[in-house]
């Protein structure tokens, strides 16, 4: 008699089961939920990295790493100087400088340096310049604004503090009995006696100007540019929201636009190189061209650099000065307007 078969169930591997497709999805949402944090986790780190950066740009700015003296004016050019400490005109800071007597004299030179140096500007060279004004007869005075003091030590603010103290060198000038004040300016030391000349009262009777830098907008991100490539807004949105938060001052606070509209009543002298990288000449041009051309003129010099033009065209720089003081002395003697140098 036969033995009928009874049928054993085979047994599969677990591996080759059937996955649960709930597993599947789950998973799935997991792996897109890392995806999301990773991209949202870059983002965020970018987003950092760009604040960062121009946080930075503003606190470097509030904050300009300058040299110390190396020094003065006897050991440089065999000039006599008192050392003087004097108050801004506002009172809230005390400047550091040098006074340079010249014989029986009531016409004084103050020279006012730009940003991220002190009143040596060696590669102007600023003694070069205090000399030149010392030998046609005018007393000099010579200070460090407050972002280079050793001393009396303030953030830059792109004029708004270093006016009051560049209208106190003035006001110095004339207590040591000048009757003509001339301020010669560079880069930003030109854009704050801009503004310091929009003052009632700056007694200021003469401007020459030296690739003047106004800090502005368009200004402040043609500098950006030159160091990292970034869009201008939100850029400059950011940068604007930082200058209150890192140096106290907020763009608002520089009169730009007032400056690039002002004519002013003393006579000024523009002098600016069409390949300035750090304050484009068009600026210059502009608040030149609102200017009494019977009173004031510009120098646009082909191909020179910022702060560079002496060094460059020492000859035709010191004629013209001569000249424009002159002018200023006889203001019928009339000095070239716009000239050129190729």
């Amino acid at each position: 008699m036969n033995t009928p078969l009874t049928s054993t169930p085979v047994l599969k591997p677990e591996w080759i089961n059937p996955v649960d497709p709930k597993l599947v999805q789950s998973g799935k949402v997991r792996i897109k939920n890392i995806v999301i944090a990773l991209l949202l986790s870059a983002l965020f780190a970018a987003v950092l990295i760009f604040l960062a950066a121009h946080a930075f740009i503003a606190w470097m700015f509030a904050n300009p790493q300058v040299p110390p003296l190396f020094s003065n004016p006897m050991a440089a050019k065999g000039m006599s100087y008192d050392t003087v400490t004097f108050p801004a005109r506002d009172g809230h800071t005390l400047v550091d400088g040098w006074y340079i007597p010249a014989d029986d004299s009531t016409k004084t030179i103050v020279l006012s340096h730009g940003y991220g140096a002190n009143r040596e500007e060696y590669w102007v060279p600023m003694y070069d310049l205090a000399q030149f004004a010392h030998r046609l007869g005018y007393n000099v005075v010579m200070f460090d604004y407050g972002f280079a003091s050793e001393q009396h030590k303030t953030k830059a603010t792109g004029g708004r503090i270093e006016k009051e103290q560049l209208l106190g060198a003035v006001d110095l000038a004339k207590e040591r009995g000048a009757k003509q004040v001339i301020v010669w300016g560079f880069s930003m030391g030109a854009g704050t006696a801009l503004q310091a000349g929009l003052v009632e009262d700056n007694h200021i009777d003469g401007m020459i100007l030296d690739s003047t830098f106004l800090l502005e907008p368009d200004t402040l991100y043609h500098n950006v540019q030159q160091y990292v490539q970034v869009p201008k807004h939100p850029s400059l949105d950011i940068l604007r929201m930082m200058f209150p938060l890192l140096n106290d001052t907020s763009m608002q606070q520089i009169p730009y636009q007032e400056v690039k509209q002002h004519q002013y009543s003393m006579p000024t002298l523009f002098i600016h190189g069409t390949e300035d990288t750090k304050a484009p000449y068009s600026i210059a041009e502009e608040i030149a061209a609102n200017q009494d051309p019977s009173r004031s003129s510009s120098w646009i010099v082909s191909g020179a650099q910022h702060e560079m033009i002496y060094r460059t065209h020492s000859k035709e720089y010191l004629s013209l000065v001569a000249d424009y003081l002159a002018h200023v002395d006889k203001p019928s003697v009339l000095i070239a307007k716009d000239q050129e140098s190729r």
